[in-house]
């Protein structure tokens, strides 16, 4: 399966008590539609990428990194790479870069998607470019608040509060919310389990 066509599959059993969310859902098959390059950062009108909003199971800390660029508290994430076999493949790799945490839980599929206009890249003369983030968003569940290891992808990362994290945007605290109800709903959904060991 090509990571197109893994996206459009994630997508279909994406689901989501929002119907903002699920019409976004829809947004996003209509944008791969229009784009068969749209998982790579090449493209440059927009591109989906991969994230994950990291928890521990015990204390339900979130762990967050202090994004060099945006200047915020966010999950871990990024593009998506050639060697990435899925996109939730992406969110562990970005995962395992960004924090060195090895080993967990993911959910199968994402739990909350988030479009949102970004900086990304420079044109041949050195100008910011615009593009679109066309964010798939995952949980990674680990027993404990195991020390981060900071990568050169970020300015800080730390452990905070689920229900009390920082100052963080709007799109962080739905995605903390939506990452406390995917930890309280059954473990399963149907025939696709809900979580994903790696490590």
């Amino acid at each position: 399966m090509t990571l197109q066509a893994d996206a459009r599959s994630a997508l279909t059993a994406f689901s989501h008590q929002d119907p903002n969310q699920r019409a976004l859902a829809k947004e996003y098959q209509e944008f791969l539609d229009a784009h068969e390059d749209g998982v790579w950062r090449s493209c440059r009108v927009g591109h989906i990428t991969a994230s994950a909003l990291v928890i521990e199971e015990q204390g339900r800390g979130v762990l967050l990194t202090l994004h060099p660029k945006v200047g915020r508290w966010l999950q871990l994430g990024g593009h998506l790479e050639p060697a990435d076999a899925s996109v939730l493949h992406g969110a562990v790799r970005e995962v395992r870069e960004e924090s060195g945490i090895a080993r967990g839980r993911i959910s199968s599929v994402p739990v909350r998607l988030d479009r949102h206009d970004v900086p990304c890249g420079r044109d041949d003369d050195g100008r910011v470019l615009a593009s679109v983030h066309w964010d798939m968003q995952f949980v990674v569940v680990v027993p404990n608040a195991i020390p981060p290891v900071i990568s050169d992808e970020s300015d800080d990362l730390a452990w905070f509060p689920s229900l009390s994290p920082p100052d963080v945007d709007a799109s962080v605290q739905a995605l903390c919310d939506d990452a406390e109800r995917a930890l309280s709903s059954p473990q399963d959904r149907g025939s696709k389990p809900m979580w994903v060991s790696f490590g």
